[in-house]
């Protein structure tokens, strides 16, 4: 990898993406920007209409998508075994290990890798990273929920609302549409196609407003080995489990970025919701989040 490749990645990949989220994180605390009604509108209609209008075109062959779902199951288990031993070999009580494991398999895969994915190698990678989206929604809920039961003793009736998930209800006629190459009539096209192209924008300014919500981070070792486990753990593990898979071009290269990705906001709710240190989830957010710009740089000038 050389300089000038490197600094081209950044100034053209990863910059305009944290240059969207600095708009929100301005933005935000100036003109009151609630950051409820913008993840609000996101999740239950920008992203499902994002989803429907990737996956309604688009040729998606049975075979290769399960291909690819057994992969990054494969690499996100992996997440999650690394970041459990990780901190069982810290000495941490219950509650830190599931943090690590909650960190370890929430990656911010749509707002951060969509776009990411989009810079770096064109429209048509959108597919491939569709389709690992939504699969990382399906385990992050379920492996990030039972952590954070196992560590309270709770019920794991949470991990159902993950099929409630619009985008994964929206994958559902979508994939219909795809399989049976039957056209989805021009004005429907047209009013998702809107809605499809303010998922990005939308979702990245509504990260910047988040993390100024979130203050000046005090960092610790926790923060630091759970950060690293998600970000350089994570495209290690894609990296390696690639080769066994036989996955080739966009598939590989879009599965190993999608793996990179820091820690998601929505691990900060799951935290709150279960009493799971959401402090330190939260800090732990924002340090992956900035310490990505880094780690993002190198993994899109290698794949």
């Amino acid at each position: 990898m050389s300089m000038g490749q490197f600094l081209s990645v950044f100034i053209n990949v990863v910059t305009p993406v944290f240059a969207v989220v600095l708009v929100g994180y301005l933005a935000g605390p100036r003109l009151g920007l609630e950051v409820r009604t913008l993840s609000r509108v996101s999740y239950f209609v920008f992203m499902p209409a994002f989803v429907f209008d990737i996956v309604s075109e688009a040729p998606i062959q049975a075979g290769l998508t399960a291909r690819m779902t057994v992969y990054i199951f494969a690499v996100y288990i992996g997440c999650a075994l690394l970041a459990f031993g990780v901190a069982k070999g810290l000495g941490r009580s219950p509650e830190i290990v599931a943090m690590y494991v909650l960190i370890a398999v929430f990656s911010n895969s749509a707002n951060f890798g969509l776009s990411m994915i989009k810079f770096r190698f064109g429209d048509e990678a959108l597919v491939p990273g569709t389709i690992y989206f939504l699969a990382l929604t399906l385990i992050g809920f379920v492996v990030g929920v039972a952590a954070a039961s196992w560590a309270r003793g709770g019920a794991l009736r949470a991990i159902l609302s993950v099929f409630k998930t619009p985008s994964l209800i929206a994958f559902v006629p979508a994939a219909f549409f795809s399989a049976t190459h039957i056209e989805v009539p021009l004005f429907a096209t047209r009013i998702v196609g809107l809605l499809a192209d303010a998922m990005i924008p939308v979702m990245l300014v509504t990260l910047g407003v988040q993390l100024a919500q979130m203050g000046i981070p005090r960092i610790s070792s926790d923060v630091v080995a759970a950060s690293a486990v998600r970000l350089i753990g994570g495209p290690i593990l894609a990296a390696t489990t690639v080769i066994p898979s036989g996955l080739t071009g966009l598939e590989r290269s879009t599965g190993i970025l999608q793996a990179s990705m820091p820690a998601a906001v929505l691990t900060t709710i799951i935290a709150i919701e279960y009493d799971l240190v959401p402090g330190l989830v939260t800090t732990t957010v924002l340090f992956s989040t900035l310490t990505s710009l880094i780690t993002l740089t190198v993994v899109l000038a290698l794949v």
